[in-house]
């Protein structure tokens, strides 16, 4: 049985760097992928905040477009511009960016092992059995950075919850789109998720969405949205991707003997928009700090530092998502064409590009509740439950 110091299940983003920083430092690291190659297929819009420079390397070369800002479709078309004038956020290669996050890891020292799936663990001795090659490891500390049914969640968390998203790579087959903004639809059929058009070029586009649907499902809404409109009529879909967003769920233990859970496994996700890498990025640096303490005190008992400062850091503002994302949910169309006319009169567009931030819209919320523009849009009952979270 071989024996290291951090075995890591899971070698996304999120597990490749934290087996990294954990390697920096001089520990033995393992990296369990049951796939056959890192980062494919894809499962992920693309989209990631401006502050991703500033929780983790981004060459030049895997970012394919910067986006300065988005149109916010209504179910009737009313329309919300807002922009900035630098880049919010980056459009990125994510299959090549995944790649390459391993790559550094090994770069670091950390063993790459793929084609091995993790059949089970014991988290108290910190073993770990490998299904397919029938192969044991050991380690002090074990972290399961292994998605959104992650083998390693489930030894301590019920079954996690989530729902599936679906993606299009199109080639519109002509210059057509405004590369510098996102568009994002609204619709209470697919509420709270919503649908989005991700420009990489000004003829390539990502078109997805997420919802409470099953893959047929979420298959017949993006078929219908591109038959709707001429714009799609000589358009080629070149890829399908589909995946699984996990639920955010406040409950969920982040560490129980030797393991700690990280990013999707962690359901550390944004409840708003379903996009998880950035506040992964962040705990992967939070985790890394605990677990060097751990091992160099030979003390797992600090483990559970990590999930008392992640608590500090993203509670109050996962808090917020949480209850926006319940109101838009019980929402109808009639509703949200409403309150997009009253956030046009409420000249919300200028609020929203001076405020809005694609990973922490609670600064947005507080601003909107300041200037009453909340009390306008959605029922009194709703906006105080909002504003109750900073009592």
């Amino acid at each position: 049985m071989k024996k290291y110091d951090v075995a890591v299940v899971g070698a996304g983003p999120v597990g490749s760097t934290v087996a990294r920083y954990i390697a920096d430092e001089g520990y033995d690291v393992v990296m369990f992928e049951r796939k056959r190659a890192v980062g494919i297929p894809l499962q992920c819009a693309g989209l990631l905040g401006k502050r991703i420079k500033d929780t983790n390397i981004l060459p030049q070369q895997y970012i394919l477009n910067k986006v300065y800002g988005a149109y916010l479709h209504s179910p009737s078309d009313n329309i919300l511009k807002v922009s900035r004038k630098d880049p919010e956020a980056y459009v990125i290669d994510r299959v090549g960016y995944d790649k390459f996050l391993s790559e550094q890891a090994i770069d670091s020292g950390v063993e790459l092992l793929l084609n091995h799936k993790v059949n089970s663990l014991n988290i108290k001795t910190g073993e770990v059995l490998v299904s397919n090659t029938n192969q044991s490891f050991k380690a002090e500390i074990v972290i399961g950075a292994d998605g959104h049914s992650s083998c390693v969640s489930e030894k301590f968390n019920p079954q996690s919850k989530s729902v599936m998203a679906a993606q299009y790579l199109m080639d519109m087959r002509g210059d057509v789109f405004d590369i510098d903004n996102v568009h994002l639809y609204a619709n209470a059929n697919i509420s709270p998720g919503f649908l989005w058009i991700i420009p990489i070029t000004k003829s390539l586009v990502r078109i997805g969405l997420f919802a409470n649907m099953d893959y047929n499902g979420l298959n017949r809404v993006l078929k219908e949205f591109i038959q709707s409109d001429d714009l799609y009529k000589h358009a080629k879909i070149i890829k399908k991707y589909h995946g699984f967003i996990p639920n955010y769920d406040p409950k969920k233990n982040l560490v129980n003997d030797r393991a700690i859970l990280l990013g999707d496994a962690a359901s550390q996700v944004k409840p708003t928009t379903g996009g998880g890498l950035m506040i992964g990025f962040e705990c992967a640096k939070m985790a890394s700090t605990t677990i060097l303490r751990a091992l160099q005190l030979e003390d797992q008992s600090i483990l559970k530092e990590y999930e008392n400062s992640h608590k500090k850091r993203f509670k109050s503002e996962l808090r917020v998502q949480s209850e926006v994302q319940k109101i838009f949910g019980s929402l109808t169309n009639k509703d949200l064409d409403e309150m997009f006319l009253k956030l046009k009169e409420g000249n919300a567009e200028e609020l929203i590009s001076k405020y809005g931030d694609m990973d922490t819209q609670s600064t947005l919320i507080k601003e909107m509740i300041k200037n009453r523009l909340l009390f306008s849009i959605v029922p009194t009952l709703l906006t105080r439950r909002i504003g109750s979270l900073w009592k």
